[in-house]
């Protein structure tokens, strides 16, 4: 162990010494012992954020596994087709729709009731008398109008704030203008009648009579063999999970409709995981080896990194087969020499198109690859507290806790040295500096006794 001296030069120079720097210098032998500790939670430090992106990759890689697992995921998802999109247009397919082959034929439309006043010549004439609207069954609903609701305009705006089930408009052309309503209910439940009005033009005393513009009756379909009725042209109804839109209704068409499973997006889904899961492989592999300065990675040697790559590549070939799908091969995935997979998309449409029931079996059924597959990770990740990569963080922050605790007792220490130290010091200092000042006084005295005076050696 080495010695910390104090020098100060002359003691009769009265210059004293740096009490600052002489204390830092005896303190820093003892500030030495927290050096392999802050060494240690540097490293320490460095494995937490190896672990921590492997932890993040693994949530990944298990995100982007239970698309393809979970019941309600991409493979439940389902895309409809129409022979004619001119007669009929799919809107969307759920995924609780089937897959399959239906047969439509439209033999009518759905209309929306309406009715129109006739015209008068200036849409700001005063208007008189009551308007009656009923709304198929409902109860009919009279407005009396008043010097709020007596022109064209403000009758209008009061029907569309009023809660009538209709929407009402002014329609303006060169004969005039009128008020045209249309039923807010299509189909025939919602025919518009306007039975009791007696509608007047105030200004030229003129009645106002109220016309049908088009009467509310049900779209008329026959799927698969099975007539049925709508009440909009958009039928959700008639096939589970398909919602289509009715077009036009020619005579004797017929329109082929097709519900399949979504191919692409299953796909899209597989080539996610295997990015995902390259990812976390080559995750594992860089800790394997240096960093670009020549010093090995963080969680080199580390039992915890070959603990998961272990449990990560035998992943891949646990679970139980379904049917025709034995292994993850018969997806189109496969491991190259380098642990990285791979994917072969056409190899998975042909197994999803042959045997689709076989594939979602493979990934969904319990004790299957893809649920084996997802409890692994589980069992790796720090998405749960005994995962591999939680328990390494775990242990880490145990140990880092202690360091903190170690290196903040001994700053403690330190501390309280260094203000002990500083008054000693401060005390000795303040003695060196009044020397001069005390042999003069002995000089003097000296002289006075023996009249020689030290200072001129006279």
């Amino acid at each position: 162990m080495g010695t910390v001296g104090i020098s100060f030069g002359s003691a009769t120079s009265g210059a004293g010494f740096d009490v600052t720097s002489t204390v830092n210098s005896i303190l820093a032998i003892q500030q030495g012992i927290e050096t392999p500790w802050k060494t240690q939670l540097t490293t320490l430090a460095a494995q937490d954020t190896a672990f921590t992106q492997i932890g993040t990759d693994l949530a990944t890689l298990s995100t982007s596994l239970s698309a393809l697992t979970n019941f309600d995921g991409v493979l439940a998802q389902k895309l409809g087709s129409s022979s004619d999109e001119n007669v009929l247009a799919i809107t969307s397919a759920s995924t609780s729709a089937v897959a399959g082959s239906h047969t439509i034929t439209v033999t009518q439309l759905a209309q929306t009731s309406s009715v129109y006043t006739n015209e008068i010549a200036n849409k700001g004439d005063t208007l008189s008398g009551t308007l009656t609207l009923q709304v198929g069954s409902g109860a009919a609903q009279t407005i009396t109008l008043d010097s709020t609701n007596n022109t064209l305009v403000s009758l209008a705006t009061a029907i569309n704030t009023g809660n009538y089930g209709v929407q009402a408009s002014v329609v303006t052309d060169a004969n005039g203008s009128r008020l045209s309503l249309v039923s807010q209910t299509s189909g025939a439940g919602g025919q518009l009648s306007t039975t009791g009005s007696a509608l007047t033009d105030s200004t030229t005393n003129a009645a106002m009579d109220i016309s049908v513009g088009q009467t509310g009756q049900d779209a008329k379909l026959n799927v698969d063999g099975i007539d049925t009725t709508s009440g909009s042209n958009t039928v959700t109804n008639a096939i589970p999970g398909v919602t289509f839109q009715l077009l036009s209704a020619p005579v004797g068409a017929q329109v082929q409709v097709q519900i399949t499973n979504d191919n692409s997006a299953i796909e899209t889904a597989m080539q996610a995981v295997v990015t995902a899961y390259n990812t976390v492989a080559s995750d594992l592999k860089t800790q394997e080896g240096n960093t670009s300065t020549g010093a090995a990675e963080p969680l080199f040697g580390d039992p915890t990194l070959s603990l998961i790559q272990d449990q990560l590549s035998s992943a891949l070939f646990q679970g139980a087969a379904s049917g025709s799908i034995k292994g993850i091969t018969d997806l189109g995935l496969e491991v190259n020499e380098s642990g990285q997979l791979t994917f072969t998309p056409s190899t998975m449409d042909a197994a999803l198109n042959a045997n689709f029931n076989d594939v979602a079996g493979f990934l969904q059924t319990a004790g299957s690859f893809g649920q084996s597959f997802t409890t692994t990770l589980n069992q790796m990740g720090n998405s749960s507290t005994t995962g591999a990569v939680s328990l390494a963080l775990q242990q880490n922050s145990t140990e880092e806790a202690a360091l903190n605790t170690n290196i903040s007792n001994e700053e403690t220490l330190i501390a309280t040295q260094k203000t002990a130290l500083t008054t000693e010091l401060n005390k000795a200092n303040e003695t060196l500096q009044s020397i001069p000042s005390q042999l003069d006084e002995v000089n003097e005295l000296y002289a006075s006794f023996t009249g020689y005076n030290t200072n001129t050696g006279s």
